[in-house]
């Protein structure tokens, strides 16, 4: 008994000096997620939180030619949710679960995650989703930067040994972050790495830099049917044959600009210039001292123009026009975008509506960040997307009901934004 209340006294003794570097509710917010019951799977156990993910990973990486980073990785072609009609041909689910910024907020993280089923109550990977994505912007306007990294990391380890994925894209704010530009970093924040030379050698080559390079990406193109490919893989412009060709979602932080001008091949075209950029910026020696108080950095020397178009006004990670252009340009001009991009919707967080997700354009468009850091005080919100394929009964052996219904959650219910049956032809019962 003794030897219990020496070991809590002690705890609570760390707890205390160490509130002069961490805020206490920081730390406490800390040792609760190392607290939970997790068994990590060895890529992740072996240093903790992120390594690069093995090669029965789910999850693509980023390919860089500037430093050597695991090649994308195949997903596994078995279908999700499988069951048996009475055709004896297998009828095809997938659940998937997108979320907007967190910055840093962990509270609010872990409220909307268990909201969406996308973790249990005790805050690990539910098995209830099968696709869990997530559109940037983690970094920046609350103190919570490391935990929420962690459980992003812990998450997708979990989801991989449950059969899920995790997929992830970079916001405006990591970029900014590599570059030196901390105008949204506070001094809480700052404390939590232990000052700001840890926390530069944290982004660069420490494990949440190492995360963005190897988990991390700026596009992603995330299938809601196999007969789509894998995650991250390649639209093929031969494939438009198939029904399904275009049975995706094109994710990123921003937007795809009908004027960006390397959308195609779609996405490792863009997520070869996000590798070799945040490859420039975590090489900097010195890394430059941040802004403010030093003047702002702006990208390296070196940076091609490529590089610069990606971090331009109309480039994934900033562009706005999807959210602020009328109803008449947009709806007129997302087809051909889609069309490029080999997928039906977009979704993208980055530009905030604080009482809702907006859907435009029939579910074609979606924007699903509602502020859901304490920082804005908007909504708790997810975007669940329900993929179904199903036999028609009666019909020949190549007929399909096809059913894609996308619900946006809040904390007080479900708001339905689409819901699109159509019957298709083909061989996909694979």
């Amino acid at each position: 008994m003794w030897t219990s209340v020496r070991l809590a006294l002690l705890v609570l003794a760390a707890a205390l000096a160490i509130n002069y570097v961490e805020p206490l509710p920081a730390l406490l917010n800390r040792l609760w997620v190392h607290a939970q019951a997790i068994e990590l799977p060895d890529i992740l156990a072996a240093t903790g939180p992120p390594r690069a993910e093995s090669s029965a990973s789910l999850n693509p990486t980023i390919t860089s030619t500037v430093s050597s980073s695991p090649a994308p990785v195949a997903q596994s072609d078995a279908p999700q949710h499988v069951f048996t009609s009475s055709s004896k041909r297998a009828s095809f689910r997938r659940r998937l679960v997108a979320v907007g910024d967190l910055h840093g907020d962990f509270p609010n993280a872990q409220r909307v995650l268990k909201m969406a089923k996308v973790i249990d109550d005790r805050g690990v990977w539910s098995g209830e989703t099968d696709v869990f994505v997530q559109t940037g912007d983690i970094v920046d306007r609350g103190p919570d930067t490391l935990i929420l990294y962690e459980m992003m990391e812990k998450l997708r380890g979990q989801a991989l040994q449950a059969g899920g994925q995790v997929t992830s894209t970079l916001g405006n704010h990591e970029v900014m972050n590599a570059i030196g530009d901390w105008r949204y970093v506070s001094q809480q924040e700052i404390q939590t790495f232990g000052g700001v030379a840890s926390r530069q050698a944290m982004l660069a080559k420490g494990w949440v830099g190492r995360a963005w390079k190897q988990n991390y990406t700026v596009a992603a193109r995330v299938p809601l049917h196999p007969s789509a490919g894998i995650v991250n893989a390649d639209y093929e412009p031969s494939s438009t044959a198939s029904a399904l060709s275009h049975a995706a979602l094109a994710v990123c932080h921003g937007g795809f600009a009908p004027t960006y001008p390397e959308l195609a091949p779609f996405p490792s075209r863009i997520n070869e210039l996000g590798a070799t950029l945040l490859a420039r910026l975590q090489d900097q020696r010195p890394q430059p001292r941040p802004h403010p108080p030093a003047p702002y950095p702006g990208l390296p020397q070196g940076t091609t123009p490529q590089e610069q178009r990606l971090y331009g006004e109309d480039g994934p990670l900033w562009y706005r026009g999807w959210a602020h252009n009328p109803d008449d340009f947009v709806c007129r001009t997302v087809d051909e975008v889609l069309h490029r991009l080999g997928t039906r919707r977009m979704i993208m967080g980055h530009t905030p509506d604080f009482e809702k997700i907006v859907s435009r354009c029939g579910g074609k468009i979606v924007i699903i960040d509602t502020g859901i850091s304490r920082a804005y005080g908007g909504a708790i919100s997810a975007l669940e997307i329900v993929y179904t394929l199903e036999p028609v009964e009666g019909e020949e052996e190549d007929a399909w009901t096809e059913r894609e219904i996308l619900t946006a959650l809040y904390e007080s219910g479900p708001v339905l934004l689409a819901d699109d049956t159509r019957v298709i032809r083909g061989d996909f019962s694979a």
